[in-house]
């Protein structure tokens, strides 16, 4: 049961009439006896709330940043219309609201044995699993002066996935893996390691290519042509610590990190590798193995969308050995963690050279795009505080950096906005050069 503000509204007014005409303790009673009537008679109009069936329809998979709709259908039984405040509560990191309404709550009219839908909007700002909470319902009397109010659960799971913006470098990552290929209509030799075939020779070819064999047997120059390297495993290892936490620009790392490896994944995906991966920090919270072909992305983004950042050191040796774990012939081994000083120098460093002696690594870095504008500040005081502050951490992080190269690792350091696409174009051309 609640009491509407109209009825505190009436009681007031009430007081004031008693006390200005008929000041007396009779006067009041009666009053608000009348009062009390008027509210009950109202709380016996109200349409039941507990008989109210709820079912939802909505999509269980939306992308993070893009919008979704939920409807929540509500029937009622009764033989009372249903005038009423409807709340459907979802997790604050929706953003929930209600079709005409900027919030998730309504006011609805169900005709007796009759249903009506409400469409609630939701934008999700994080990732992972958000669950519906409770839908309460609050019914008016005819009068407007009490309420009756139920909550009812009604469960409905939305799978937030990664955003992954930079998918609109993958065309032109595509364009230049065909080029790899040979598949272009330019009349180039597809760069590669695998030899692919035999063709006649036209001018211009590398006369290092021409199989001087295959020219005797047959009455023409025949040249080699090759293609990269296919059927390669690539290993995608998210470091999924304290660091991965730290946010740069609006987003967390490991966000930027998911984006990363999802462009690579779709690349590698499409020439034919093998992509794995595994997020871990003190233990594995996502794995998935031996996934090949351009459907298997659909797996290692359905495997990202819950995993979050843990606020816990990460485990080096842990770490490593879910690498090697996962990864039993030589493969492209890729670590997406910070190159935060003592972290990598105490923890990483030591253990890169067991996988450089089976693997080609690769580290995958963010810098953050704050530390690049406090390095060109000058204007004052503490602007030339910070830019020493910053320029100090730069240079950190590229002492890190060389000292992962000179044990044989690849470093990628770079803005969130950039790490994508030059990830993707370090692999690319590991891939042409033979090295994977």
């Amino acid at each position: 049961m609640a009491i509407t503000g109209r009825a505190a509204l009436l009681a007031a007014a009430a007081a004031l009439l008693v006390g200005l005409l008929v000041p007396s303790w009779s006067g009041v009673l009666a009053v608000q006896f009348v009062l009390l009537f008027a509210i009950l008679y109202d709380l016996a109009r109200a349409a039941p709330v507990r008989p109210l069936v709820f079912t939802r329809s909505a999509d269980t998979i939306v992308r993070l940043g893009e919008s979704t709709s939920a409807e929540l259908s509500i029937t009622n039984p009764s033989l009372r219309p249903l005038r009423a405040l409807v709340r459907d509560a979802w997790p604050p990191s929706t953003h929930a609201r209600m079709h005409g309404s900027p919030s998730a709550t309504q006011h609805l009219t169900v005709p007796a044995g009759e249903r009506r839908r409400l469409t609630t909007m939701l934008t999700p700002s994080r990732r992972g699993d958000h669950h519906a909470d409770r839908v309460t319902v609050r019914s008016y009397g005819p009068l407007g002066l009490a309420a009756r109010q139920a909550s009812h659960a009604v469960p409905w799971t939305v799978r937030v996935l990664p955003a992954f913006p930079s998918r609109k470098h993958l065309p032109g990552k595509l364009a230049r893996l065909r080029e790899l290929d040979g598949r272009t209509s330019m009349l180039t030799r597809g760069e590669g390691t695998e030899f692919d075939s035999l063709r006649e020779y036209v001018p211009g070819d590398d006369t290092r290519s021409i199989d001087w064999r295959a020219s005797a047997r047959q009455s023409l120059i025949a040249v080699r042509t090759w293609r990269p390297e296919r059927d390669r495993r690539i290993q995608l290892v998210l470091d999924t610590g304290r660091t991965a936490a730290g946010r740069v620009g609006d987003v967390p790392r490991l966000d930027v990190y998911m984006d990363a490896a999802l462009l690579l994944s779709a690349v590698a995906l499409r020439a034919g590798d093998r992509v794995d991966l595994v997020a871990y920090d003190r233990r594995t919270r996502a794995t998935v193995q031996g996934r090949s072909g351009p459907a298997a992305l659909s797996d290692i983004v359905a495997a990202l969308a819950p995993v979050e950042a843990q606020l816990v050191e990460s485990d080096p040796r842990g770490l490593v050995a879910a690498a090697l774990a996962g990864s039993r012939r030589r493969s492209l081994v890729v670590i997406f963690t910070g190159l935060d000083a003592a972290p990598v120098e105490e923890g990483l460093l030591p253990l890169i050279p067991q996988l450089t002696s089976r693997h080609t690594v690769l580290v995958a870095a963010v810098a953050d795009p704050r530390i690049e504008e406090m390095a060109s500040g000058r204007g004052t005081a503490e602007a030339v505080y910070g830019a020493a502050a910053a320029e100090q951490t730069r240079q950190e992080r590229r002492r890190v950096a060389e000292q992962l190269q000179r044990h044989g690792a690849v470093v990628v350091d770079a803005a969130p906005d950039h790490l994508a696409a030059r990830l993707t174009d370090t692999y690319l051309s590991l891939k042409a050069a033979g090295q994977l």
